[in-house]
């Protein structure tokens, strides 16, 4: 069997590298990744052998960027999040999707890969997903699929939906994304550390009282409050950022012997249900980092930094296909110039005789 070079990919809004791993893990050579937050360079500078460029993409010149195969990005989600009230392009945020569209234009690689959420199809009835569709497609001139897969159905015990979109130079290149790995996703219980839990993780019962409260009392207006309290054969809602997005997912866990012995004087006495957050490993588990992942930043940061992270399985599951595709591309390519040259062999060009 023919060995192929590995194909190389850069990583924008690289956060701390999930999409990295994933490419990685399916045999892209990543050379590029950048991002502009600080907290999650010192995140991924610890664990990664690259060092990530800390730069707005607004700044970075395309020449700074190596040549690449496939570009990929989980560009900015807040503007079409439900969470980022979907303000959309209309967000700041949102117009960073021209950047790609900027460095897609000048480095014209064969192929790209974006995340974002699902809404994003569905933004402003629809309108918002249209243009970026006819930017890639009608401007750019790459042949555009997209599916919405959830991060349930890789193994992981995680419902997060999410929207890739892929693309292709090549108009002939055949492309299907991967079927999903199970239909009955892993309960929670498989990601729950073992041993003594950390205090900190556990709500007071003043706290756990405020919640339940604040849940009834958005409850009566309607709304809803991203508030549970999680069975261990459950799955985890899609992990969140924001000031209430290690609330979202609790987790109801042994009750500690400190618990009647006075608490814990940082946050008051311990709720009695032994009711906690899931932990930052606990999280990591949740999108598929790997278990030697680390974080030299605070526990917010961190909380932060995996909520906006991708689904590690899903992403290497779609490389690989691109992959596969892309080498087909190779082969055919090498196929019809060798026909080529052997038919070249074969006829002369006529050259008349001088008078």
């Amino acid at each position: 069997m023919a060995r192929h070079k590995k194909l190389i990919a850069i990583d924008l809004f690289a956060g701390i590298g999930g999409i990295r791993l994933g490419l990685e893990k399916a045999g892209f050579n990543v050379v590029f990744s950048s991002d502009i937050d600080a907290y999650c360079k010192q995140t991924f500078d610890q664990n990664h052998k690259e060092k990530l460029i800390l730069k707005d993409i607004k700044e970075i010149d395309s020449s700074e960027i190596p040549e690449h195969d496939l570009l990929t990005g989980g560009f900015p989600c807040q503007p079409f999040s439900m969470a980022g009230h979907r303000r959309g392009f209309d967000d700041e945020r949102g117009h960073l999707f021209f950047e790609i569209k900027r460095i897609l234009k000048d480095k014209q690689p064969r192929a790209f890969l974006l995340e974002n959420v699902k809404h994003l199809e569905k933004h402003n009835g629809g309108a918002t997903f249209d243009r970026i569709k006819n930017i890639l497609e009608n401007e750019l001139g790459y042949k555009v699929f997209y599916k919405i897969l959830n991060s349930k159905n890789f193994g992981l015990a995680q419902s997060r939906p999410r929207i890739y979109i892929v693309g292709f130079k090549n108009h002939d290149i055949k492309f299907n994304f991967p079927d999903p790995l199970t239909l009955t996703p892993p309960p929670i219980s498989t990601i729950l550390e073992k041993g003594d839990i950390e205090d900190w993780y556990y709500l007071s019962q003043k706290y756990y009282e405020g919640l339940i409260k604040h849940k009834e009392r958005h409850r009566k207006k309607g709304h809803g409050f991203g508030f549970n309290i999680l069975e261990t054969t459950d799955i985890s809602y899609a992990l969140v950022v924001g000031n209430m997005g290690r609330e979202r997912n609790l987790i109801k866990d042994v009750v500690k012997p400190w618990f009647y012995k006075g608490g814990n004087q940082k946050s008051g006495i311990p709720n009695s249900d032994g009711v906690r957050r899931l932990t930052i490993k606990e999280c990591s588990r949740l999108q598929g980092l790997p278990e030697n992942f680390t974080f030299p930043v605070s526990k917010t940061q961190a909380y932060k930094q995996i909520g906006n992270s991708v689904a590690i399985p899903v992403v290497e599951a779609i490389a690989k296909v691109i992959k596969k595709a892309l080498y087909l591309e190779e082969k055919t390519k090498n196929k019809d110039e060798f026909v080529k040259d052997r038919l070249q062999e074969f006829f002369i060009p006529y050259t008349p005789s001088p008078i």
